[in-house]
């Protein structure tokens, strides 16, 4: 539970290391000096966050949590439990937001849990250790995020889909954003490899991604919607074989404050 309470901690108050890396570069590079203004503003939120030990964002976001068990790994305790106790903790302590609240009667749990929240993604793997990355995510960039189900023939219409979705989301994510896009599987598969391509550092980027990029920052949305260079710092794709008959694609996008982090229990890691 320490360890829930401790990564928590670390993702909402500090920016891992790549993002705040481009962030920095979009800020050496910007030509409009409003978009400038934007990023300026957007590093001394870091840093103080940073420094004060507080959320970077008053938005604490939905917990998502992805898990890593080793198939050797033996625990003699709930995990879901001590994760779901470690996000009450933390809620208190840290402190976060509360946001988990009913989808139909919008009562707030008060503590950041409820029926099917935190939302614990688990992935078995060789060896005997134990994986937890917590993202929390923001709602202001995961209501603009969208879900397509193609025809398998309409494969070519994918990058439009993906500009398309930037363009609708303007300003409303608070960008610059990184744009995470899953390609195949199932409805619901295609809307989790979109979320955890947001895991990758940002500069981890293949040619395909690097022009999908370039496209979205052509787009001149820019930094909090008002124009600039930049609109994304980063594009990642992730696929997964699907059914003959159909070609699922996610987009999930993230504003800048990619907020994630690990921690590795057990094991030889």
């Amino acid at each position: 539970m320490s360890a829930v309470i401790d990564i928590l901690r670390e993702a909402e108050t500090v920016l891992p290391d790549d993002v705040t890396k481009a962030l920095k570069k979009a800020a050496s590079e910007e030509s409009s000096p409003v978009a400038g203004e934007q990023l300026a503003a957007i590093l001394k939120n870091i840093e103080v966050a940073s420094g004060k030990k507080v959320p970077m964002c008053q938005d604490t976001g939905i917990l998502i949590f992805f898990v890593e068990i080793g198939r050797d790994l033996e625990l003699d305790f709930r995990l879901e439990d001590a994760i779901i106790e470690g996000v009450k903790k933390a809620t208190q302590s840290i402190p976060l937001r509360p946001n988990a609240v009913d989808p139909i009667n919008r009562n707030n749990s008060g503590n950041n849990t409820g029926n099917g929240i935190p939302d614990i993604k688990y992935e078995f793997v060789e060896g005997n250790s134990l994986k937890i990355t917590v993202a929390p995510k923001g709602a202001g960039s995961e209501n603009m995020s969208a879900i397509k189900m193609f025809n398998p023939t309409e494969k070519d219409s994918i990058r439009n889909f993906v500009l398309e979705t930037v363009l609708n989301a303007g300003g409303k994510p608070c960008p610059p954003v990184i744009v995470g896009v899953g390609i195949g599987g199932s409805f619901d598969k295609a809307a989790r490899l979109a979320k955890s391509a947001l895991l990758k550092k940002t500069d981890d980027m293949d040619d395909e991604e690097k022009n999908l990029l370039k496209e979205i920052n052509d787009l001149g949305i820019g930094p909090m919607g008002l124009g600039g260079n930049t609109t994304a710092l980063a594009v990642h794709i992730k696929k997964a074989h699907c059914h003959t008959a159909s070609l699922p694609v996610a987009v999930n996008i993230q504003c800048w404050a990619n907020r994630h982090a690990s921690v590795v229990l057990g094991g030889d890691a």
